[in-house]
């Protein structure tokens, strides 16, 4: 990789912890994974045959800050950031925990190949099975383009190297607005004390002046509530996600992806009024 470090939670050579991979989650910032990704790190920890990883694009200059951490500086939050990272990576029994450390201002240049070419190397590497990122409808700049490179690194993998199933994750948009058959329902209520700790870990954030753990929790105990109107709860937890896979396997414009999306909720919604009439 042309930037950043990786570090093996459990001292596995580095090459083997890669391999061993079978959940890989790519998002921009530190705790992204912790916060969006919890259905997938629950389903893998402590499993013999499955493991997570995860890849933060960003090196965190840009976090908010107060109290404190009022006063620290942009390097002293990136030293802070890594370290909350790393340690959420041991707790959660990661396979491995890369960290790229490009500004956002980089990852969100259209130009700047290092970016795709770093997460196509890690990809090659672990050839995971499944790969989680950000959705293409999330408000983030940095997250979109997180999404954006990773499809692209995707597409520049052999066939056979490229993962069975891509999914886009909420962020700082949720997808409870998708039709219910666009999502995809990934349970976060296995460990709950596992998901507290994780989210606890990242005391700059949260004593910083961002309540990202309770805000995450609330949201996916809200779609686990409201995901059926006339059924009882399927999950008493529960994240979304969008399914990417058929952007890894060809050539579609992402836009038109989302717009489709979007297109399948403006006619669900207004075939409805028209029939209540």
């Amino acid at each position: 990789m042309k930037h950043g470090a990786i570090y093996v939670p459990d001292g596995t050579a580095e090459a083997a912890a890669l391999r061993r991979t079978t959940d890989l989650c790519i998002t921009a910032h530190q705790d992204a994974g912790e916060l969006w990704a919890y259905g997938p790190i629950a389903a893998c920890y402590a499993k013999l045959d499955r493991w997570f990883s995860a890849v933060t694009v960003t090196d965190g200059a840009g976090s908010p800050r107060t109290g404190d951490y009022g006063s620290y500086t942009d390097e002293q939050m990136k030293a802070v950031r890594e370290q909350e990272q790393n340690s959420a990576a041991l707790l959660g029994g990661y396979g491995f925990m890369a960290q790229l450390k490009y500004s956002s201002a980089e990852v969100k240049k259209t130009a700047c190949g290092d970016v795709t070419a770093d997460i196509r190397e890690l990809l090659l590497a672990a050839r995971p099975e499944t790969v989680y990122t950000h959705n293409l409808a999330d408000k983030h700049d940095t997250h979109v383009a997180v999404a954006l490179r990773t499809i692209a690194a995707l597409r520049s993998l052999p066939i056979d190297a490229r993962p069975k199933k891509v999914y886009g994750l909420e962020g700082w948009r949720d997808l409870d607005w998708m039709c219910d058959g666009d999502k995809v329902c990934f349970d976060t209520a296995p460990r709950p004390h596992l998901s507290a700790a994780l989210l606890g870990v990242f005391d700059s954030q949260i004593a910083g002046g961002k309540r990202y753990d309770s805000a995450a929790m609330g949201r996916r105990l809200a779609n686990a509530t409201f995901f059926a109107s006339h059924a009882t709860d399927a999950y008493t937890s529960v994240s979304y996600g969008m399914d990417l896979t058929e952007l890894a396997f060809s050539d579609e414009d992402p836009a038109a992806f989302i717009a489709a999306q979007i297109e399948r909720f403006k006619k669900d919604a207004t075939d409805r009024l028209e029939a209540l009439k």
